[in-house]
């Protein structure tokens, strides 16, 4: 009995052994080549492939083409899982990989119909950029084909992937799109009827567009709110939801964003200009770039030449941010107003036809299949007026009324692939020629070039608005307003300022513009200024600027914003006697003025920050909650901090939200409840409940959830406590933050500096797998361009016969 229980013992393990080793064997098969030399079909001649340390692509070509053929052939090996991700966004066709849990996404994503969109539109979006588009699909399929093993996520979700399409592209860069825009119109949407239920004053008050904070580059500082008297507005005369109702919490926003700034001649010591760049996203592994330095003959470049470094996009044919020795660029997210509602008005009890200004249309309706990974596909109905879909019936419909979405994605021309262009420029004004025309998700470009020129725009179509409209309201096309077409570039009103006097810029996604500018972009809910204010006057600063300087910016946590919140806290809490409120006040007390690893302080001011503005927020908002009822949505209120810090410095009774007996009360619930907060994440004294400890890193591969403990574990980034916070110029939070930092002078990359979270590769058994992310966390100056090559691979045409 004992042999053949030894027997099986060991059949069992060999058994194991097997199948872990064929596993191993699976997995390693997807490992990108990195060394030796491969046939490419559609080269026209031989194209190097090197990596350095951190696995930073090189790729000498001998035309654009080659190029393009190359990097799609690098980028399918690398990253062809996430670029499947990509598509599958933007075209609502991710529970066709990732199953039923996807779902969701795609209902709402599907309701755009953007696949069909680009299907009917794609030589137009494309234009000349054909034949490159053509080579880099072709590249794509190549690398996926090459791999010996289909990409391991494949693997464990037990799918196949799909060839990439040249529309496929296109869908790579509508999802920047859904990543920076609101696709579904729902923060103007819930403002809207937030407007609509409170009186005149109360609504002006709560949707306050601006602060003491702001800075922007045209106009001046809001300022913080001058508060209504009593005679025009008196909270406790207006109805209020329930003295023991929850207060629901005010969330730092976690919006995707940027900072960038830029130094010209005149700010430097020696007349250049440098540029900085640091992109606010979702962080994974691996990050949403890659790394590339692309040098090739080009006829239309300047020189006849490009040599340009940055970082690619996987999914889309070239260098997204980046310097090509003549100009350096880079962008941050622009809050503009780029969707509205639109008033449908039906005709008919079938809601089958609605009114237009010229007559009579019959709405389209278009049944959607959702198909799910391993489960029964879905149908989706999606119906269509001339603006676009019409919202799901809880937007604001009736029986006789809907609202239709108006976005700019669906609008031809928003997007194009002229921001490649970029790539070849050869001096400031060619820049901006390309930035007046490409199509892309609205941004902030700051630019620089050789000479010390530099200047800000507005990159991305704006919607021409034509009529009486109403920006805070849906739009009403049979009342005159509507959309015509795009503003043109040769208008004499425009977003850009060109070489100011001061030589600096800087955006950080607050109000940039006003005047007739900003009725111009519209307010999408632009941030709250501190960051940019910050940023801004660091930039003013005495003293030459220079790489080192614009480095130590971004990496700048000094908690100026917060300063005066911790002062309110210790205020608050020093008449209080009881042990509890001691032991608050002596944490406040160890305050050192930064988002640092090792600050409760930091992490205990915050908190009574959001508790006091969530206070504050249920407040004025309670007769809005009232008057809605179950249809009320909680808007987001950035500019909040404008009007709440008047109150708590002039605490006028008549402002009080109606719960409270008086201001102390507020604030002192407000203290108690952060550090309440703070003390149930972790056992142990308040004074130990340090920021690191709540901003501890969460960069992980996004199927790392899905797997066991220490499997998902070794998809995951380190959990590195992370200082820094959103309110200053290092944005850093637990898996949002500063995608890649770059600062370069054109001209002189070898000295410029990049940082990329998330490591560079997709595959967790690659040499480069995460490499990279360390300099990130710790802020090291690690090099814009490519170091020695470690590995070189080389790309051929196919032998001739």
């Amino acid at each position: 009995m004992w042999m053949w229980i030894r027997r099986a013992l060991v059949a069992s393990l060999l058994l194991a052994t097997a199948t872990l080793l064929a596993g191993w064997a699976a997995l390693r098969g997807s490992v990108p080549a990195y060394d030796g030399e491969l046939a490419l079909p559609g080269l026209s001649a031989p194209v190097s492939v090197t990596r350095d340390a951190l696995g930073v692509v090189t790729i000498d070509a001998a035309n654009r083409a080659d190029m393009a053929r190359a990097l799609g052939f690098v980028h399918g090996q690398e990253r062809y899982f996430e670029m499947d991700l990509m598509r599958r966004l933007s075209a609502g066709e991710l529970a066709g990989l990732l199953g039923e849990r996807a779902l969701p996404v795609d209902r709402s994503n599907r309701m755009h119909r953007l696949r069909a969109r680009v299907a009917g539109a794609l030589p137009t979006i494309v234009g000349p950029e054909a034949s490159v588009l053509a080579a880099y699909t072709e590249g794509i399929n190549a690398g996926l084909g090459a791999l010996a093993v289909r990409p391991w996520p494949y693997l464990l979700l037990r799918r196949s992937p799909t060839r990439w399409q040249p529309e496929d592209t296109v869908l790579a860069g509508y999802a920047l799109f859904f990543d920076l825009q609101d696709e579904t119109n729902s923060r103007e949407l819930a403002l809207w009827r937030v407007r609509e239920a409170l009186p005149p004053a109360l609504a002006a008050l709560v949707l306050r567009d601006g602060t003491a904070w702001d800075a922007p580059l045209f106009g001046e500082a809001r300022g913080d709110a001058v508060l209504p008297d009593a005679a025009s507005l008196d909270l406790r005369s207006l109805p209020h939801p329930a003295a023991d109702a929850k207060v629901t919490g005010f969330a730092e926003p976690a919006a995707p964003g940027s900072n960038n700034f830029a130094a010209g001649s005149a700010a430097t010591a020696d007349g250049r200009a440098i540029v900085a760049d640091d992109m606010h996203l979702g962080l994974r592994a691996p990050s949403i770039w890659f790394r590339a330095r692309l040098r090739y003959a080009d006829a239309a470049a300047a020189g006849g030449r490009v040599d340009v470094t940055g970082v690619t996009l996987p999914g889309i044919p070239g260098v997204i941010v980046g310097s090509n020795t003549h100009v350096a660029w880079g962008f941050t997210n622009s809050y503009g107003d780029w969707l509205d509602a639109v008033r449908v008005r039906f005709t008919d009890a079938g809601r089958s036809r609605y009114r237009t200004p010229d007559g009579d249309a019959p709405v389209v309706v278009h049944e959607e299949r959702l198909e799910v990974a391993h489960g029964e596909p879905e149908t989706l109905v999606v119906r269509e007026t001339r603006w676009g879909p019409i919202l799901p019936d809880e937007a604001g419909a009736s029986e006789d009324e809907a609202l239709a979405l108006r976005w700019t994605a669906h609008v031809p021309g928003a997007l194009d692939f002229r921001l490649l262009d970029l790539a070849r420029a050869g001096d400031l004004d060619q820049a901006l020629a390309v930035a007046r025309s490409a199509g892309v998700p609205a941004q902030n470009l700051v630019v620089g070039d050789a000479s010390g020129r530099i200047a800000w725009r507005l990159m991305g179509r704006i919607p021409r608005r034509v009529g009486a409209c109403d920006p805070k309201s849906p739009i009403d096309p049979l009342a005159g307003c509507d959309w015509d077409g795009w503003w043109p570039t040769d208008a004499p009103l425009q977003p850009e300022r060109v070489d100011p006097p001061s030589g600096r810029l800087s955006s950080a996604n607050a109000r940039i513009v006003d005047g007739d500018l900003l009725a111009l972009v519209g307010d999408g809910g632009y941030a709250l200024g501190a960051r940019q204010k910050q940023i801004a006057d660091a930039m003013n600063a005495p003293g030459p600027i220079d790489e080192a300087r614009l480095l130590a910016l971004q990496l700048d946590d000094r908690a100026l914003f917060l300063e005066r919140w911790n002062v309110l806290l210790r205020r608050t809490v020093a008449p209080m006697s009881a042990a509890r409120w001691k032991d608050i006040d002596d944490v406040a007390a160890t305050w050192n003025g930064r988002a640092s690893v090792d600050s409760a302080a930091y992490r205990l001011a915050r908190a009574f920050r959001l508790e006091v503005l969530a206070r504050i927020r249920d407040g004025l908002l309670g007769p809005a909650r009232v008057a809605l009822g179950d249809a009320y949505v909680e808007p987001d209120l950035p500019q909040l901090e404008g009007v709440a810090w008047p109150l708590i410095e002039q605490r006028p009774a008549h402002l009080l939200p109606p719960r409270f007996s008086d201001w102390d009360a507020l604030l002192a619930e407000a203290a108690e409840a952060a550090a309440d907060q703070v003390r149930a994440s972790h056992e142990g004294p308040l004074s130990e409940r340090t920021w690191g400890e709540a901003n501890t890193a969460r960069i992980c591969h996004p199927l790392a959830g899905a797997l066991p403990g220490p499997v998902g574990r070794a998809l995951c980034m380190p959990a590195d406590a992370l200082p820094g916070d959103a309110q200053m110029p290092r944005v850093q939070g637990p898996a949002f933050g500063a995608s890649q930092r770059m600062v370069v002078s054109p001209g002189r990359e070898a000295e410029g500096v990049f940082h990329l979270p998330g490591g560079q590769v997709g595959h967790p058994l690659s040499p480069f797998w995460g490499a990279g992310h360390a300099d990130w966390v710790e802020g090291r100056p690690s090099p814009f361009l490519p170091g020695s090559s470690t590995t070189l691979l080389r790309l051929a045409p196919p032998a001739q016969p």
